[in-house]
């Protein structure tokens, strides 16, 4: 290795170690501080913050190395443009490609050790923390429990609260709670003032206590018709206080706090297992959509429909089909299509939700797939973004090129996610929805790339106003004259 070459690798190696870890503890504790207010004061222990703050780091390398590639590319640069560095090897004969060139290659090698990050370390680490995050609820049911909507987790009961609050987050405000046991719906409703949470870690029972509330339970037996249902007895009564268990044995989690006991999404999968998932999905996806349109069509009776042959037609029948029959039939045919299709209407609007989220799954493993191979090739595509813009502003430091390698990232990671969600809602394909970002910024790291090349600024403001200066001095002259 040349001397120059190590030397402008050191420029650019100094400021990405320091960039790179400064933006993962950004990151990370951004992250963290998410998760803070649904762990702090649970009793969690120093072991499990340790484990979850890993494995946050390690989801969070993939995302801050193009930060680190796009800000160190933009300080090294634009020192050795202040520093006259690059007018020096210019009157060498030493030409920008030559120079970043080693940067180039190393830039290549981040994108590889990227990809290598998100194929094989971020789902194992997604994995874990997730089993990680669930397991704490299931050791200490009470967190699984969150303000403002209805709590299913627990197995038998909705459970809504309005606030969570106290020194444990142990007692509620404005409790309502559906007992679902029996599974006939809502027959048994209880609601309260206030409420406090009594657990102990790993027991098999959390207990409930309410305060000044109302209880009402209606006693369905054998009844089968609506009519003989509604005359069955209901009781209703008002408590001060009323206590009860609810048997949260089922969320017990035996093993160790990062066991994994769920592996459901597709950040939990490497790049091979949503391969393999993909097709299963789409089978499953077409077979769902094949038996709703052969219900629709058993219910239209299209089977029914034929077409009669020429010479079995009369002549004298009218073009307007219903205008062939009598008016009591006319009544009797559009009463019945009303009929069918407002049960085809009804049939379609039950199914749409179902066959939506079917088709948004499959559109999520399509996405993270060419998503995952799209983002390993940020270090390289911001890293051409990035040195040509040092190259032509000129400045090192942490002032011009932290603004600028701010807005680039934001306008890459903006358009990446707003293809992602394009494609998960079928709007564009998965493939565009991924690679939209990088089919933006291309243009743009080659325009850059050229500018610098051939030492002129980002935007060269002469070469708007020349041609408009020219066409009014070519006029100017001509009013003298004519004068």
């Amino acid at each position: 290795m040349k001397i120059l070459d190590k030397y402008i690798l050191k420029s650019f190696l100094v400021p990405f170690v320091a960039t790179f870890l400064i933006v993962l503890f950004v990151l990370v504790m951004q992250l963290l501080w998410q998760a803070f207010e649904n762990i702090a004061g649970k009793g969690v222990s120093l072991i499990f913050i340790l484990k979850f703050v890993y494995y946050s780091t390690l989801m969070i390398i993939p995302q801050a190395l193009p930060i680190g590639v796009l800000l160190s590319s933009i300080m090294a640069l634009g020192n050795l443009g202040e520093n006259y560095e690059f007018a020096a090897a210019k009157s060498a004969g030493i030409s920008l490609q030559r120079l970043v060139r080693p940067l180039g290659i190393l830039a290549i090698g981040l994108s590889l050790i990227n990809f290598l990050f998100l194929n094989n370390i971020f789902p194992y680490a997604n994995l874990k923390q997730r089993n990680l995050y669930s397991n704490i609820k299931k050791k200490k049911p009470a967190m699984a429990l969150v303000a403002g909507s209805f709590n299913s987790d627990i197995p038998g009961y909705q459970i809504k609260f309005d606030e969570k609050y106290g020194e444990n987050e142990n007692l509620l405000k404005n409790v309502l709670i559906y007992d679902l046991k029996a599974k006939r719906g809502n027959q048994k409703v209880i609601t309260a003032d206030s409420g406090k949470i009594v657990s102990d870690e790993g027991s098999r029972y959390m207990t409930l206590v309410l305060y000044n509330g109302n209880y009402y339970e209606e006693h369905v037996k054998s009844a089968k018709t609506a009519i003989k249902r509604k005359k069955m007895a209901a009781s209703s009564a008002t408590f001060k206080e009323y206590e009860f268990n609810i048997d949260v044995g089922d969320l017990l989690n035996d093993g160790a706090l990062d066991s994994i006991n769920s592996k459901n999404s597709p950040m939990m999968f490497t790049l091979k297992q949503i391969k393999d998932t993909i097709p299963k999905l789409k089978t499953n996806y077409d077979e769902v959509l094949s038996l709703r349109a052969k219900n629709i069509y058993i219910s239209a009776q299209a089977k029914e429909l034929y077409q009669y042959t020429d010479s079995l037609k009369k002549k004298n029948l009218d073009s307007i089909t219903i205008n062939n029959f009598e008016l009591q039939d006319q009544i009797t045919i559009l009463n019945s299509a009303v009929t069918k299709l407002s049960r085809m209407v009804s049939t379609l609007k039950t199914n749409k939700t179902s066959i939506k989220y079917k088709r948004k799954v499959l559109n999520f493993y399509d996405t993270e797939y060419y998503n995952r191979i799209a983002f390993s090739l940020s270090c390289v595509i911001l890293f051409f973004i990035g040195a040509p813009l040092g190259s032509i502003i000129r400045k090192g430091g942490f002032g011009l090129p932290m603004i600028l390698a701010i807005a680039v990232y934001v306008t890459y990671f903006f358009t990446n996610t707003f293809g992602k969600n394009l494609a998960e809602e079928s709007s564009i394909s998965s493939f565009l929805g991924s690679w939209i970002s990088a089919i933006i910024m291309i243009p743009i790291a080659i325009l850059l790339t050229r500018r610098a090349t051939k030492d002129k600024g980002i935007f060269n403001i002469d070469s708007f106003l020349l041609p408009v200066t020219n066409f009014f001095k070519k006029i100017v002259p001509k009013k003298k004259n004519n004068l």
